[in-house]
């Protein structure tokens, strides 16, 4: 490769990746400032149909339950759902322990995905409004109204809560991972006040009855392709941090690095299934969905050009490949000792529910 290109791929993906993860923030942080469109907020008790898929849960579906049953939320003003996608380890036998309790139970023979649970959810749902949650999550006691009360504003369409990753101690997670999350919400919450954060977190999310049409069978990331019809029909989605949801934070970054490609995955496909996002005539958040979502999509690619375009070059430009070098070294060595570490202290059932959860 020739130095002149060589240099001008190098600089070409580093301002791009600048602009992906400090460039875009920067912007956002002004635009949220200067544009901020206000909204309504009221506390009234709509109906509310609260969903939670799952699959193999016996270790946490009691506890989520008992988390449902206990929210600060009147009991004739909320049905609980649980939609069973064909469990093989007795997490249907515990939830029917809690019919007499009010829950409902949609169970199927099979395994056919989270997208068909939901749907057969939402078939069946009689609240004005529907609640997401996942199985493995808790509430907050008031997370139920904190989100509900977002849709005085006829504006909204769909409402993100705020999920919280704990550590071993209980504590907000500080580490790499809890970082990044942390960065990750205050994009959202900066977007939803210029106009719509680009979907939500499946741990807990709301959305008007009329707005939620069933989803296609294979879709990997409901949470975002519901909010992102929402928007499409003139609808804004916010965050909204009143409404919280506690998680645990990924026990290894194997875990969390499966997570990331299955949520890059969904995004390439929600790309294909919904190609008028790519359109700045129907999206009305075409520029954070570029700047964000195919920001992201396109990021590894930006960094592997960064990488290889610096071999090809000398003099002050061996101070950058060398910094690539170290990372990507330090990287690996991470990964390494993580994998050691977790397959030396953990059981193997932890180890399980670990990859499950992702």
């Amino acid at each position: 490769m020739k130095p002149m290109i060589a240099e001008a791929i190098f600089w070409g993906s580093f301002l791009f990746v600048a602009y992906v993860y400090i460039g875009y923030p920067l912007v956002l942080a002004v635009w949220s400032r200067v544009g901020h469109r206000p909204m309504i907020r009221g506390y009234s008790e709509p109906t509310v149909s609260m969903i939670i898929a799952a699959y193999n849960e016996s270790q946490e579906i009691r506890r989520r339950i008992e988390n449902c049953l206990a929210l600060d939320y009147p009991k004739d003003k909320i049905e609980i759902i649980t939609a069973l996608d064909g469990p093989t380890d007795g997490t249907d036998a515990l939830v029917r322990e809690y019919l007499g309790s009010g829950i409902r139970i949609l169970d199927s023979p099979i395994h056919q995905g989270k997208a068909s649970a939901l749907n057969r959810a939402l078939s069946v749902a009689q609240g004005e409004i529907l609640l997401f949650g996942d199985a493995r999550q808790v509430f907050a006691g008031n997370a139920v109204r904190e989100l509900v009360a977002n849709f005085a504003d006829p504006r909204v369409g769909a409402v993100s809560g705020e999920l919280v990753l704990l550590d071993e101690s209980g504590c907000e997670a500080r580490d790499a991972i809890g970082l990044y999350w942390r960065y990750e919400k205050r994009l959202r919450l900066m977007e939803g006040r210029i106009h719509s954060t680009l979907g939500c977190t499946g741990a807990i999310y709301a959305i008007r009855r009329e707005l939620a049409q069933p989803l296609p069978e294979d879709i990997i990331l409901d949470d975002v392709m519901l909010p992102m019809r929402a928007v499409l029909q003139g609808r804004r989605v916010v965050l909204d941090g009143r409404a919280r949801a506690f998680d645990r934070v990924a026990i290894s970054p194997e875990a969390e690095y499966q997570r990331k490609i299955r949520t890059l995955m969904g995004n390439y496909q929600l790309i294909l299934q919904m190609p008028e996002l790519l359109l700045p005539w129907r999206n009305p958040v075409f520029f954070q969905f570029v700047s964000h979502k195919l920001g992201r999509l396109l990021a590894p690619y930006a960094f592997l050009a960064l990488a290889v375009s610096n071999l090809f070059l000398r003099g002050y430009y061996l101070v950058p490949l060398a910094v690539q070098g170290i990372w990507y070294f330090l990287v690996l060595v991470g990964v390494l000792v993580s994998r050691s570490s977790v397959s030396r202290h953990l059981p193997g059932p932890i180890l399980a529910a670990g990859r499950e959860r992702e």
